[in-house]
């Protein structure tokens, strides 16, 4: 087990209520209402993040391996019987409870980065997650994230950078924290307050604090909009919750003069215990995962296709699963794709192995990719941003991590 189990408490988002009346709170400083010109470029970034640190070895399993089954004896994938692994391609197999990532493979409009870690090599969730989201070399502080410092680097006259960022969660992101201007949505599972107690509210702070009532008003309307089922917190395991603030979140991003970049985070990935392999925990955990693609897909609608969702994790876990069935803080792990504008249907692996003198401290797999590559190819390919202003003011002092070409078609 991991010497540091501090870390590893849940990390749940908690409930907001705005004066007890049951509603959500939104916060956004500035919503223009711009049409784009007809036929115009209209992308939309979404990354989500996966809290608690994901298991790469069981999300896309290495059965061409010959060292994984002996490493992972109770929680290993399968090729054949029931809940089989899903082939990618020769070496790799996705887990059984990913068919909707799987259909986007195959139609090349998914695929994986295998083996990849952020520059952060230790074992802690917060530390991790602040390397994750400032962009930065190792952990520091920094009071903004690199996915605002990207809106704040595209030219003004992009739509996209007008429309500022969506943050999903009670709390914005850290990586979304910064100049540019944020939309915050968090879904509620509070009762419904009453039809015209907005309006009433709303009425109240319109004669007494316009400030107030004008942020208050984008919230009205950015709830209505987000409305559809998506009552509940995101995250923690319950497949059905997490595929609705997905939906919630694409239709946020869907409003024409709603934001076209977002982050939305899932927690409860720290399998230290009873893990499971094709059911149990994390099989649970995927399938929600897997649910929120369908729903992005479905609400996203034509827009698809100019859509890409980078789904990240702050570290892997151990190659070797622990006492518990379990696996504990690792290293490298699986960095995933999607959307109608990826150029799919490839997983991107320098494969290290897993014999225990090609793991890293002997106990990880080894990290052979820069997460923040990745990133950079995203953010170069889809959002038009140069290497220069990448390596510079998105991720400082990353001059010699190079954007990883050909991952938007």
């Amino acid at each position: 087990m991991e010497p540091h189990n501090a870390y590893c408490q849940s990390m749940p988002l908690s409930r907001r209520g705005l004066l007890g009346a049951g509603l959500s709170f939104f916060a956004w400083s500035h919503l223009p209402k711009t049409a784009s010109a007809a036929g115009a470029r209209d992308p939309r970034f979404l990354t989500v993040i996966l809290r608690g640190a994901l298991d790469g070895l069981s999300a896309v399993a290495p059965l061409g391996d010959p060292d994984y089954e002996a490493l992972r004896v109770g929680i290993a994938l399968s090729k054949e019987g029931k809940d089989a692994a899903i082939p990618l391609d020769g070496f790799f197999a996705l887990h059984p409870k990913m068919p909707n990532f799987a259909r986007a493979y195959a139609a090349k409009q998914a695929l994986v980065v295998h083996a990849t870690a952020s520059p952060y090599r230790e074992r802690s969730h917060f530390d991790g997650q602040d390397v994750l989201e400032t962009g930065l070399g190792g952990v520091g502080r920094s009071d903004s994230g690199w996915l605002n410092r990207a809106l704040v680097a595209l030219p003004k006259g992009e739509r996209i950078a007008r429309q500022g960022g969506l943050g999903v969660g009670t709390v914005t992101p850290l990586i979304l924290r910064g100049e540019a201007n944020v939309l915050g949505w968090s879904p509620q599972r509070v009762a419904e307050a009453p039809e015209d107690l907005a309006k009433r509210v709303l009425d109240l702070y319109q004669h007494r604090d316009p400030v107030l009532a004008k942020a208050l008003a984008g919230g009205i309307k950015a709830d209505q909009l987000a409305k559809g089922g998506t009552e509940m917190e995101q995250g923690g395991g319950n497949p059905a919750v997490m595929a609705r603030a997905a939906a919630g979140a694409a239709r946020l991003m869907m409003k024409e003069d709603g934001p076209r970049v977002g982050v939305l985070s899932y927690d409860g990935w720290d399998t230290h215990a009873n893990q499971g392999g094709a059911t149990g925990r994390l099989a649970d955990l995927l399938d929600g995962l897997d649910r929120a693609f369908a729903a992005f897909e479905r609400e996203f609608g034509a827009a698809w296709k100019e859509t890409v969702i980078l789904v990240v994790t702050e570290f892997g876990r151990t190659a070797n699963i622990n006492g518990t069935e379990g696996s504990d803080h690792g290293t490298a792990t699986v960095a995933m794709l999607i959307g109608g504008a990826v150029r799919g249907g490839r997983v991107i692996a320098d494969w290290p192995g897993l014999k225990t003198a090609q793991l890293h401290q002997g106990r990880d797999l080894k990290p052979t990719t820069d997460l923040r590559a990745v990133m950079k190819g995203v953010m170069a390919d889809h959002l038009g941003l140069s290497a220069n202003v990448l390596a510079e003011r998105i991720f400082p002092d990353s001059g010699a991590v190079k954007p990883m070409s050909g991952l938007v078609a």
